[in-house]
C-alpha cells in the first residue's frame, strides 16, 4: 500500500465543509464490530483469517494502523462514539447489565441528534448497549439521542448469532429471527435505506454487529473452509469473522445498487480489543488477536483499544492508502458535524477533534492528548494518554478490580478517588508492543503528559454520576 502524508491521510474528512445543499451533503454509515481484533483482518495481517470485502474495502480507501476506540469494553466505547466524549464524563464506566441504571443520559449531545437538526435522517442496526433498561420509559432509548429508526439489541444477540430472538424495531419486539446475526443487521439496514427512509435527504447509519463477541454462532460452510484451525473453537471463530465480512459485502452492495456509494463516507471499525480464550464459560471459541499489540479487551495498553479502522470515500480519497496518523472514533461526532455545516453546542465537552482541517494541509490539532480510563482494566494500569508518538500509561494505588464484572455499588469511590502511583512512558513508533518503558530516559515527556492526564482525568469524574445513589 501507499504510504500516506499527514495531509493526505484523511483528505475525505474533508469534503463536507463548503457544501450548501441538502443533495451535497454527504451520507455516513458506520460499521462497529464488537470484540473484532487489530490482527483479526487479513488485510491487517491475520495468516488464516479470509476477508475479502474488507479487503477490497481498504484497497478502495485509507486503512488505519493507529486507530483507537474510545475503551477497552463495549459500553463505554459505545457511548464515547455516539457522545464524541470520554465515557467516564458521560457515567459510562464499564458494561451495561440488563436493569442496570447506568445510561447515556438524554440530555447529551449525540451524533444522531445534532446530525438529525441538519436534516440527516438516522438508523442504529444492531447492538445498542448504552443503557440498563432496555426498551423501557425509565431510561433513554435510541429515539431518545437521535435515531429516528432502530433495530437492535440491549447487549448480544440471543441465544446466539444464529436465529436471534432478541431484537427491538422503534420499541416493538421483532421475536425470533432468521438467519446470522450480522446478515439481519445488514438486511434491516439495507431495507432502511431502500424501503424507508428519503431518498432526498442525506442519512447517517450505524450498523453495530453482535460479532465476533460471544456466544458465537457461524454457518456450516464458512466453519468448513477452516480445516486447518487447531480447534473447533477456533474454526467457529474464523468463520464467524469471515460472515461479518460477508454482511459489509452486502451492504456495500446495496449502495451500489442504489448509487450511494459515490457520496456516502464508510467508516469500518470495532468497539475494543479482541476477547481473551477462556476468560468465562462461553469464552471458548475467543480466538480474537491482537497482531503485535500488548494485551486484549479490558486492557488499557493497546491491545484493549487500538482496532481495525477503515474509511473509503470514492472520489474524494485516494484507493490504497494507509496512514499511521492517530484517531479515535470520539472524532467521528467534530469531523462529521463539520463536514455537514452543523455547529457544535457551546455547552459539549468534547474530546475527539474534527479532522476536517488536514483539507487545508494542516496537521491535525488536538487540544489534549488521545485519553483512555477503564477502572476495572487487567492490572494496575488504569488510565492512558497518547500524544504523537508517546503514549503514557498511569498505575492507581487502588489494586486491581476484577476486570469485566461490571459497575457496582462502591466502585464510585474508587472512581472519584483513585490516586496514581507510577507511570509508564512507551514510543509507540519504535515499540508498538509495549515492550520498554522509557520514563527514565524521557523525565520531561512523562511530566507533560502526566500533567495532561491528571488534569483530564480529575475533568472527567468531576460531574461523572453515582448511578446507584442517584437511583435511590
Amino acid at each position: 500500500m501507499k504510504r500516506l502524508s499527514l495531509f493526505i491521510a484523511l483528505l475525505l474528512l474533508a469534503i463536507g465543509s463548503q457544501v450548501t445543499s441538502a443533495q451535497e451533503l454527504p451520507n455516513f454509515l458506520v460499521i462497529q464490530c464488537d470484540d473484532l481484533g487489530y490482527g483479526d483482518l487479513q488485510c491487517y495481517g491475520h495468516p488464516s483469517i479470509k476477508t475479502p470485502n474488507l479487503n477490497k474495502l481498504a484497497s478502495q480507501g485509507v486503512r488505519f494502523t493507529s486507530c483507537y476506540s474510545a475503551a477497552p469494553v463495549c459500553s463505554p466505547s459505545r457511548a464515547g462514539l455516539v457522545t464524541g466524549q470520554t465515557p467516564t464524563q458521560v457515567g459510562i464506566y464499564d458494561w451495561i447489565p440488563g436493569g442496570s441504571p447506568m445510561h447515556v443520559k438524554a440530555s447529551e449531545h449525540t451524533v444522531a441528534k445534532l446530525l438529525k437538526s441538519a436534516g440527516y435522517q438516522t438508523g442504529l442496526f444492531g447492538k445498542w448497549h448504552c443503557n440498563g433498561m432496555f426498551n423501557s420509559p425509565k431510561q433513554p432509548q435510541p429515539g431518545d439521542l437521535g435515531f429516528d429508526y432502530w433495530f437492535a439489541t440491549q447487549n448480544n444477540a440471543a441465544p446466539s448469532h444464529e436465529n436471534p430472538k432478541n431484537f427491538v424495531r422503534n420499541g416493538k419486539e421483532v421475536g425470533p429471527t432468521t438467519g446470522f446475526s450480522c446478515q439481519v443487521v445488514a438486511a434491516e439496514a439495507s431495507h432502511w435505506l431502500e424501503d424507508i427512509n428519503d431518498d432526498g435527504k442525506p442519512f447517517f447509519a450505524l450498523v453495530t454487529f453482535h460479532e465476533p463477541h460471544e456466544p458465537i454462532a457461524s454457518p456450516d460452510d464458512l466453519v468448513n473452509t477452516y480445516p486447518d484451525a487447531d480447534k473447533r473453537g477456533q474454526a467457529l471463530y474464523y468463520a464467524n469473522v469471515t460472515n461479518m465480512d460477508r454482511a459489509v459485502g452486502s451492504l456495500m452492495q446495496t449502495l451500489d445498487k442504489l448509487g450511494l456509494a459515490d457520496n456516502t463516507l464508510v467508516l469500518f471499525t470495532s468497539d475494543n480489543g479482541p476477547e481473551t480464550l477462556d476468560r468465562y464459560p462461553n469464552a471458548w471459541r475467543s480466538h480474537g488477536s491482537p497482531g503485535p499489540l500488548r494485551g486484549m479487551k479490558l486492557h488499557i495498553y493497546d491491545g484493549g483499544i487500538r482496532v481495525p479502522g477503515i474509511a473509503r470515500f470514492p472520489g474524494k480519497l485516494d484507493a490504497g492508502i494507509e496512514s499511521d496518523v492517530p484517531v479515535c472514533s470520539l472524532d467521528i461526532l467534530p469531523t462529521f458535524c463539520e463536514m455537514a455545516g452543523v455547529e457544535i453546542p457551546a455547552d459539549a465537552q468534547l474530546d475527539g477533534t474534527s479532522l476536517v482541517g488536514l483539507f487545508r494541509g494542516q496537521p491535525i490539532q488536538r487540544a489534549k492528548p488521545l485519553f483512555w480510563h477503564y477502572y476495572r482494566a487487567y492490572d494496575n494500569a488504569k488510565v492512558a494518554v497518547r500524544d504523537g508518538d508517546w503514549k503514557l500509561v498511569a498505575l492507581w494505588d487502588q489494586g486491581e478490580v476484577k476486570p469485566g464484572a461490571a459497575y457496582q455499588k462502591g466502585d464510585y469511590s474508587k472512581i472519584k478517588d483513585a490516586k496514581f502511583t507510577a507511570f509508564e512512558l512507551y514510543n509507540l513508533t519504535e515499540d508498538i508492543g509495549e515492550t520498554k518503558d522509557v520514563s527514565a530516559d524521557h523525565p520531561q515527556i512523562v511530566a507533560q503528559l502526566k500533567k495532561a492526564l491528571l488534569e483530564k482525568y480529575d475533568q472527567a469524574t468531576a460531574n461523572a454520576p453515582d448511578w446507584f445513589a442517584e437511583a435511590n
